[in-house]
Formats: C-alpha cells, sequence, structure tokens
C-alpha cells in the first residue's frame, strides 16, 4: 500500500511540474469538494446536496485555484523569489490586505447567490452583517499560514498548501453560512 501513495504522490509531483495551472486547479476543486462534503456532514445533512456540491467545486477550481496561482506567481515575480522575514512580512501584509479580504467577500456573495439561490437583497444584507466577523477571524488565523507558505513553501507547492488550509476555512465558511441561514428560517 504504501508504494502506492508514493507512486501517488510522484505522479502527482510530476504533475505539478508539467501542468502546475491545470494541477492546481483540480486540487483546488477536488478539496472544495471534500470540504464541503465535511461540510454538509458536519451540519446534519443525511443526504449529499450534489448541486451545492458541485458549485463548490466550480468555485475551487474555476476560482480559487487560478487566482492562487497567479497571486502566488506575481508576489514571487514582485519579490524576486526571496523569503527572508522582512520580505516574508511584506508578503504576507499584502495578502492580508488584498487576497484574504477579497476571497472572502467574493466566497459569501457567490454562496449566497448562487449555492443559497438567495436573492440579491438578501445577500448583500448577510454580507453587510457578517462580512466584518468573518474577516476578522481570518485576519486571526491566516497571516500564521500566509507566514508558513511564503518562508518555507517552494512556490509551486504554495498554492496547494494554501488549499489544505483553504480546506479547513471553507468547513468554518460552510459552517458560518449554514447556521446563518438555519437562524434566519
Amino acid at each position: 500500500m504504501g508504494s502506492i501513495a508514493k507512486k501517488g504522490l510522484n505522479n502527482y509531483l510530476k504533475q505539478l511540474q508539467l501542468n502546475p495551472l491545470r494541477t492546481k486547479v483540480i486540487t483546488a476543486g477536488v478539496l472544495s469538494a471534500i470540504s464541503d462534503i465535511v461540510s454538509q456532514k458536519l451540519t446534519g445533512i443525511q443526504r449529499i446536496q450534489f448541486k451545492r456540491l458541485l458549485l463548490k467545486v466550480i468555485f475551487g477550481a474555476a476560482y480559487l485555484g487560478p487566482f492562487g496561482h497567479y497571486f502566488h506567481t506575481i508576489l514571487d515575480k514582485i519579490f524576486k523569489g526571496k523569503r527572508d522575514s522582512k520580505t516574508v512580512a511584506k508578503k504576507v501584509l499584502i495578502e492580508q490586505l488584498t487576497s484574504s479580504p477579497w476571497n472572502n467577500f467574493l466566497f459569501m456573495i457567490y454562496y449566497g447567490l448562487v449555492v443559497e439561490g438567495q436573492p440579491w437583497v438578501n445577500v448583500k444584507a448577510k454580507v453587510k452583517k457578517d462580512y466584518p466577523s468573518v474577516q476578522y477571524t481570518s485576519w486571526t488565523i491566516s497571516p500564521v499560514v500566509g507566514w508558513i507558505n511564503h518562508q518555507f513553501m517552494p512556490l509551486h507547492f504554495r498554492v496547494v498548501f494554501h488549499s489544505f488550509a483553504a480546506f479547513f476555512w471553507g468547513i468554518y465558511l460552510n459552517l458560518q453560512a449554514r447556521s446563518l441561514a438555519l437562524t434566519k428560517a
């Protein structure tokens, strides 16, 4: 069994080198799917809601994977691949002031409009009410993840590492969105 896992990992790493964007897109989509399945089960949904699952996969694959790929590539070009503490701090600050707020904001809108099918007026009110606490929570966790990512991960692993962190953050956001939807029902 160990050799199968090792062979799979080696194939994955090879694809990450040969087809970085495609591999990151697939990884983000798969992790979004698993995150949503876990979220559905944690919120007591007995039967998997496949439409919701598909919509979450689309968000991960169509947005999170490509966005992360280009965002980290651009940051590395701006800072010429440096990983000293001062540069890492700048990268984390930029990430926390741009990518983090934008991704959380976009997810909340996508989840409300597309996944839940809520009208814009409801989504707008929900985002206005809940976005500050979501972003505040993100800022208490994601700078540490960002620091580890920029300090220790090679560029080709940063989106993959971030996708794993996003796996857990996605569960949190799904649970938040679900609990808020239940309190309004």
